[in-house]
C-alpha cells in the first residue's frame, strides 16, 4: 500500500490502466520550439513558450503521467516521493530524476535551484507561500509555467470527476508536443471506464458509505472525485453534496452514531498502509457489528493516493470498487 498525504492536505488542495505499462517510451523532446500554447487553468491562463525542456512532477502522480507520455527526459525533479511509491516500469526510468523533496512538497528554493519551466501540481495547496512554497505569482515572475490537475482546482475540489484525468493528459499532450501519445491514455481510460460501466448496468445499486479513519475520527466523504469514483463504480453514496455538512467541504468529520443510522451496505474506506487497514477493521467491526457492511463483510479498502486528483489511480480505483460491489459481475 502507499502511503499519502494527510486528509487535510488533500482537502486544501487495483492495477493500472490496462496498456499502460507497455507504452511507456521515452520520447524526445523536439529541436525546434513549438508555438505557444495557451490554455486555461484553475481559472487563470497559462502560456507555454515552446515545448517544456525542464519539468518537474510535484507529487508521485503526476511525475507517473509525465513518464507514461514518454517524457522522462525533460523533468529535472520529481517530488513527495514517499507519499506513493511509482509503479516498478515507472519507477525504473525515473530512478535518475532528482528528487526534491519526500513528505511534503519541496521548499521554494529547492524547486527553483532545478530551474524549471515547467511545474505540475495535483492541487494548489503545493503553490501555499504560507508553506515555503514557491506560489503561483512567484513561479510567473521567475518565467515557469505552472499547471495544476484539472480536480485539484479550488473551484472544482467539491464538483471534480473522475473524467478531469482526461482534461489533464489532453492539455499535457498540447504543451509537450506529444497529442498522439495522451489520446492512447484517454482512450484507455474512457475503455476501462466504459468496461465497468456495462459490467454494473442494470444492477440494483447498494448504498455506500465512503470514511476515512484516524484512531477514532471517523470522516465521511460527500462530495469531489471520491464521490464520483463511487458513483461511477456503481454505488449509491449515502453521503452527498446536498447535505448540509458538504456544502463548503469534500469531507466532513461525524459521529460514530450518523454512520449507523445511514446503516449502508457497504464500506469504503482510504488507508496508508497495511496497518491503517487493519486498524480501520478492527474499529468498524468493535463499532458496528450490526451494520449491514460489516454482517456482510462488504468492507472495501482502497488506497488513499488512487483518490487524489489527476492520478491514474483514479480510474483503476472505480473497477476496484465494483469488483468489491459486484463480485458476481467480474467473474469471468
Amino acid at each position: 500500500m502507499r502511503k499519502t498525504l494527510s486528509l487535510v492536505a488533500l482537502g486544501v488542495s487495483a492495477t493500472l490502466i490496462s496498456g499502460c505499462g507497455s507504452s511507456v517510451t521515452p520520447t524526445a523532446p523536439p529541436d525546434d520550439a513549438a508555438k505557444a500554447v495557451t490554455i486555461t487553468n484553475c481559472g487563470r491562463q497559462v502560456t507555454v513558450n515552446g515545448v517544456p525542456k525542464a519539468a518537474v512532477g510535484l507529487s508521485p502522480s503526476q511525475t507517473e503521467l509525465l513518464v507514461r507520455l514518454g517524457l522522462v527526459g525533460s523533468l529535472v525533479g520529481q517530488a513527495q516521493t514517499a507519499t506513493a511509491p511509482l509503479p516498478q516500469d515507472v519507477a525504473g526510468m525515473a530512478a535518475n530524476v532528482p528528487v526534491l523533496s519526500e513528505s511534503g512538497p519541496p521548499s521554494r528554493e529547492k524547486l527553483l535551484n532545478v530551474r524549471p519551466d515547467f511545474v505540475y501540481s495535483p492541487t494548489t495547496y503545493e503553490f501555499t507561500a504560507e508553506q515555503g512554497f514557491a506560489s503561483l505569482d512567484q513561479l510567473q515572475q521567475a518565467g515557469v509555467a505552472a499547471y495544476v490537475a484539472a480536480g485539484g482546482c479550488r473551484e472544482r475540489r467539491m464538483s471534480g470527476t473522475v473524467e478531469d484525468l482526461f482534461i489533464d493528459l489532453e492539455n499535457l499532450g498540447r504543451i509537450f508536443a506529444v497529442p498522439d501519445k495522451a489520446r492512447v491514455m484517454i482512450e484507455q481510460g474512457r475503455a476501462d471506464l466504459a468496461a465497468v460501466d456495462k459490467a454494473v448496468a442494470g444492477r440494483a445499486k447498494p448504498t455506500v458509505a465512503q470514511v476515512f479513519l484516524e484512531g477514532t475520527t471517523v470522516t465521511a466523504i460527500g462530495a469531489g472525485i471520491e464521490y464520483d469514483i463511487i458513483r461511477r463504480a456503481g454505488g449509491s453514496n449515502v453521503f452527498s453534496p446536498q447535505d448540509p455538512q458538504f456544502a463548503k467541504f469534500f469531507a466532513a468529520q461525524i459521529t460514530p452514531e450518523a454512520l449507523a443510522a445511514k446503516n449502508p451496505d457497504a464500506i469504503v474506506f482510504a488507508v496508508n498502509g497495511p496497518a491503517h487497514k487493519q486498524a480501520t477493521v478492527d474499529y468498524l467491526t468493535r463499532t458496528f457489528p450490526e451494520m449491514t457492511a460489516v454482517r456482510t463483510q462488504r468492507l472495501i479498502a482502497i488506497d488513499a493516493a488512487d483518490t487524489y486528483p489527476g492520478t491514474l489511480g483514479n480510474i483503476s480505483v472505480v473497477r476496484e470498487i465494483a469488483q468489491g460491489l459486484y463480485p458476481d459481475a467480474f467473474r469471468s
